[in-house]
């Protein structure tokens, strides 16, 4: 059996390793991808602005650039604030999800150990009904903006 277990794991850790390499690998190409983008991108702004003062002058031309530039900035931060918003509504809720599942498997760990206790299954079901119970009261207490349906007959 040890055998196996050792062939397993030097067949993962050899696979791991591979893994490893292949992404450094890509990593470095991405990067020098990147790199040449950005040279290029430079060399046609520099045309741009070349044609630009040839044809409307050079402190028109360096200007418009500027002022297109920080458009372009304020743009990028208007955008990236906009969506702040939305990145903490869904923190927010991965977050509620991690704590709840960290909560059903503290519960699920402890339930031999309570059934197993002096009070038995009644040390369970107090606090599972009472829990329902909050459950059912609090989705029938929702507030009138959580509802649109509030305050009309039916």
């Amino acid at each position: 059996m040890g055998m196996l277990a050792s062939l397993i794991s030097g067949l993962a850790s050899g696979e791991a390793a591979a893994v490893v390499r292949r992404a450094r690998r890509a990593a470095i190409v991405y990067a020098l991808a990147g790199l040449a983008a950005l040279c290029g991108l430079g060399f046609l702004i520099g045309a741009a602005y070349v044609w630009v003062a040839g044809r409307y002058g050079p402190m028109a031309a360096c200007l418009g650039f500027g002022v297109g530039f920080l458009l372009i900035a304020g743009l990028l931060l208007l955008i990236h604030q906009l969506s702040a918003g939305a990145r903490a509504r869904r923190r927010a809720r991965r977050r509620n999800a991690d704590m709840k599942a960290v909560g059903i498997t503290a519960a699920l760990a402890v339930l031999p150990a309570l059934l197993k206790g002096k009070g038995g299954l009644g040390t369970i079901l107090a606090p599972a009904i009472a829990l329902a119970a909050y459950a059912i009261y609090r989705e029938n207490t929702k507030s009138d903006a959580d509802n649109p349906d509030a305050g009309e007959a039916k």
